[in-house]
């Protein structure tokens, strides 16, 4: 009687009231709206009218409503006050009512939403339901928005559900559990019973949902991998079944019989033989039998055949497999789709350090990718070139590689000159092609190139002495034909030419050149507008390093040098205004403090250990265990009873930064230093009144009893040479002014980067210490032999004057071999303070000599102990070795 009352009630209110559009005239409306403002105005009128009914609790059009409501919130537009319509849906004793409320939660709410709690119990309830299709919208509604304490209340339910009789149902429920075990991995146990029971199904539904169930298992937990080990037998019949099996109309996609069940199972046995030798060996047979019998012409085809390869890639399987994985990637780059090529490269890029020779076979075909015209396949491409390239194929593929970076996009040039580089660096066959290589790269990327290739290339030819004229032949062709426009060619050519300009002027550069052609070329580059400031500052350091290798042009050099005092820039400016004092009231500095600058010590790019380029290098010495037991040995309390056991720390922090291990305090002064690598120029040491004054008057500084004096030699790096500060310090503007920081008492060229730059708060060896008159010396001291073996003699002399200590070093060769190379290298606690001066020479004949000046000041009065390290040449060997001299006389610290 009720339910016939509720029909007339709802004929009548169908009667009274004007019936809603219906959601196909919605769709009309809105599709035929021809600008935005009028499909909003269109929304906004219908979600007025739909609002409206809800407030007047109109619930014989409510269903249709909230379908409208949901096609609205499908085109982006707020549909959230339908929640509460959807949950009266719901609890609808009608299907249709119930198949649109359930539609409607899983759009509109989440488990963020208070609101969805209270569709527990409607679930609950529907799980529990008769009829399989309210369960199934249960089930289907569940695994979408459940949270972790609607999954504890209705576990039970789909635990349940799982081991039904019906296969709708067991589907549902498997896909309702994997959402479950992903919000609350604890209940994992709960379903693994009836989760091995539906490998055992006939139906394929229930097959894919109960393999996706237990592949989420076993990523989620290592207990339950090691259990489903057992399965893999089972795996493997499935999936034989499914290949041997004839035509199935029920479940055969493009002639192959069901491919989602197939890339399932590959999937889930890559993750239960990964690691495991007993199941990779029996899923084997039938990854090769996939591989091999696969149809690759249609894409259902490709990816069962991509889902193989990485299943073979990744389990332990034999070699021979592993080589027709790749060679279905190998296949696949021939492909017309661009995706299945963009595929195959990247699934290459994964597996190329797994066996590098079989990914080798496809190198031309990899190649052909680099000239692409698709930009995601040429940077993939790229990427798996470099990966490829080794010691026999670097000459092939970089020549490729060039070829491509000349016509790659801005956005490749960056990435790929670098690489370029860090190959060259690796896998270089001499030093020649390694140069050729960098100009052409450097060339190729234009103005793209990073700051990292610019010095590489320096680095490179600075420590290549045997290949400067040629490097600096080369370079010239380049600049006197560069477009200047393109600035990193510009900046590695005026910077080498610059260091070794004499070397085109002597004719061992191969090329023939006037000094007026490179004047002009170094004037076309400052006053054009196409360079850039930094481009500047290395041509006109350049051209001022120039101006002490040139003879007849020195000249036009100051003209110009000159001319910059007034430039707009503040850095050319100042350069300019320094660089001119050193032409007219300095100009018998400028020879001396002009010199070449020393080979830049430590790796190019990224190079490691034991590939081209050695170790990394830090002041000369490297982090090897000789080193470390050199450190060791002078900062040991035992060999140091004599000194304040309060400075033991800071002497082994100076002499950790000696090998490159720490940086020093505040006010720490590290006292290691190491005879200089190579040596143009041996300047007696200047009075100190002469050469001090001069600094100081060149800088327009008056000197004075505060002054701050350096005794550091320095180096300078291009970038930094480039980018100099202003400092009121006179030490740190001479260290953006000139190549080398000239010491106030000798100009030197070393062989190392400076241990530290010289502040006011350094606490270094004051310069008049070191001239010392001869009336006021004391007498000599008696000489010591330091070392005697190897066929190498030092003999020590010694001169004391107060605290410091002049050591006459002679090295003599007694071998029959040539001597070259010869370094020798010192350091001495913190409580003492060392300076080396430039060696006569570095290499000796049979029987010769060579000379060397080390001071020692020793305000405490301590024993004196020093650790030296010597290395040179000889019969085309290298010898090295390292000792600790502790027998110096008494009369040296008494």
């Amino acid at each position: 009687m009720s339910s016939i009352k509720q029909v007339i009630n709802d004929a009548v209110e169908k009667v009274r009231q004007p019936n809603p559009i219906r959601l196909r005239d919605l769709i009309r409306q809105i599709r035929s709206a021809k600008t935005a403002a009028e499909e909003r105005a269109v929304v906004n009128r219908e979600c007025a009218y739909i609002r409206l009914t809800f407030r007047e609790e109109d619930s014989v059009w409510r269903c249709r409503n909230v379908a409208k409501l949901l096609y609205i919130h499908m085109l982006g537009y707020p549909a959230h006050f339908g929640q509460m319509e959807c949950l009266k849906l719901i609890a609808s004793p009608r299907f249709t009512d119930k198949r649109i409320g359930y539609l409607g939660a899983m759009l509109l709410l989440d488990e963020r939403q208070d609101v969805h709690l209270l569709i527990t119990n409607s679930l609950k309830n529907d799980l529990n339901s008769s009829t399989q299709f309210v369960q199934g919208l249960a089930l289907c509604t569940l695994g979408a928005i459940a949270s972790p304490e609607m999954s504890r209340d209705l576990a039970g339910e789909v635990e349940r559900l799982l081991k039904s009789s019906n296969a709708y149902i067991r589907k549902k429920a498997a896909v309702c559990a994997l959402r479950i075990i992903l919000k609350v991995p604890e209940l994992m146990e709960m379903f693994l019973p009836a989760t091995r029971s539906l490998l055992s199904e006939k139906n394929h539904g229930v097959l894919i949902t109960g393999v996706t169930l237990i592949t989420e298992m076993c990523l989620q937990s290592p207990d339950m991998l090691a259990h489903f080990k057992k399965i893999v037998p089972n795996l493997v019949r499935i999936l034989k079944n499914l290949i041997m099996a004839g035509y199935s109309p029920e479940h055969d996609v493009q002639g192959v019989s069901d491919p989602f069940l197939q890339v399932k199972i590959l999937k889930l046995l890559r993750i239960l033989g990964c690691g495991d030798s007993d199941a990779s060996e029996t899923m084997n047979d039938i990854l090769a039998q996939v591989a091999t019998n696969t149809e690759s012409s249609k894409n259902v085809g490709n990816a069962i055949l991509y889902e193989t390869v990485l299943s073979i890639m990744d389990i332990k399987s034999e070699s021979g497999l592993r080589v027709l994985a790749i060679n279905i990637l190998g296949r696949f780059l021939l492909n017309a789709d661009k995706n299945i090529r963009y595929v195959a490269l990247n699934t290459l890029l994964r597996v190329v350090h797994a066996d590098n020779s079989a990914v080798q076979r496809h190198r031309s075909t990899i190649l052909e990718c680099l000239k692409d015209a698709d930009i995601s396949i040429r940077k993939r491409a790229m990427e798996l070139c470099f990966a490829l390239i080794n010691g026999n194929n670097i000459r092939t593929m970089m020549k490729e590689l060039l070829t491509f970076l000349e016509n790659a996009e801005p956005e490749f040039k960056a990435t790929c000159s670098s690489k370029c580089v860090l190959a060259a660096e690796k896998y270089s066959p001499n030093v020649r092609w390694h140069i050729d290589t960098l100009l052409k790269v450097v060339e190729a990327a234009g103005n793209h190139v990073p700051d990292d290739v610019v010095s590489s290339t320096i680095q490179l030819i600075s420590e290549t002495r045997a290949e400067q004229a040629y490097a600096v032949g080369e370079l010239w062709r380049h600049l006197s034909v560069a477009q200047l426009e393109f600035q990193p060619m510009i900046q590695v050519s005026t910077w080498c030419i610059g260091e070794f300009g004499d070397l085109l002027l002597n004719g061992q550069a191969d090329v023939t050149v006037e000094e007026t052609q490179i004047i002009e070329i170094y004037q076309k580059i400052l006053w054009s507008s196409q360079c850039s400031i930094t481009t500047k500052e290395y041509a006109l350091t350049s051209l001022m390093k120039l101006s002490a290798r040139l003879n007849q042009e020195v000249g036009s050099i100051q003209q110009v040098v000159s001319a910059f005092g007034s430039h707009l820039n503040i850095e050319l400016q100042q350069r300019g205004i320094e660089y001119s004092q050193l032409f007219t009231r300095h100009n018998h500095m400028r020879g001396p403090l002009l010199e070449r600058m020393p080979p830049f010590e430590g790796v190019r790019g990224s190079g490691t250990e034991g590939e081209k380029g050695g170790v990394a290098i830090t002041n000369g010495l490297d982090n090897s265990p000789d080193n470390q037991s050199l450190l060791n040995d002078l900062s040991s309390p035992n060999n140091n009873n004599n000194i304040n056991s309060t400075h033991e720390n800071n002497e082994s922090n100076a002499l950790l930064l000696l090998l490159g291990g720490i940086e020093p305090g505040e006010g720490d002064t590290v006292q290691a230093s190491t005879s200089p690598a190579t040596s143009t120029t041996n300047t007696t040491p200047a009075p100190r009144s002469t050469v001090n004054a001069d600094i100081l008057d060149l800088l327009g500084l008056e000197p004075g009893p505060t002054a701050p004096s350096s005794t550091t030699t320095t180096s300078t790096s291009p970038a930094q040479l480039s980018h100099t500060n202003n400092s009121s310090s006179p030490a740190l503007l001479l260290d953006g002014l000139l190549n080398n920081t000239p010491s106030t008492t000798t100009t030197t060229t070393t062989g190392i980067a400076p241990l530290s730059t010289p502040t006011a708060n350094s606490t270094t060896l004051p310069t008049n210490n070191f001239i010392i008159p001869q009336s006021l010396s004391q007498p000599s001291v008696p000489g010591i032999v330091a070392y005697d073996k190897n066929g190498m003699k030092l003999d020590m002399t010694f001169e004391v004057h107060d605290s410091v200590t002049t050591i006459n070093m002679l090295a003599t060769n007694t071998s029959l071999a040539q001597v070259t190379d010869f370094l020798f290298q010192a350091a001495v606690p913190k409580s003492l303070q060392l300076q080396m001066m430039t060696p006569s020479s570095t290499s000796m004949a049979p029987s010769a000599t060579l000379t060397q000046v080390i001071k020692v000041n020793n305000p405490s009065k301590v024993p004196l102990r020093m650790r030296m390290r010597l290395s040179w040449q000889a019969n085309g060997s290298v010898v090295q070795d390292q000792g600790e001299i502790s027998h110096f006389p008494p009369a040296l610290w008494q």
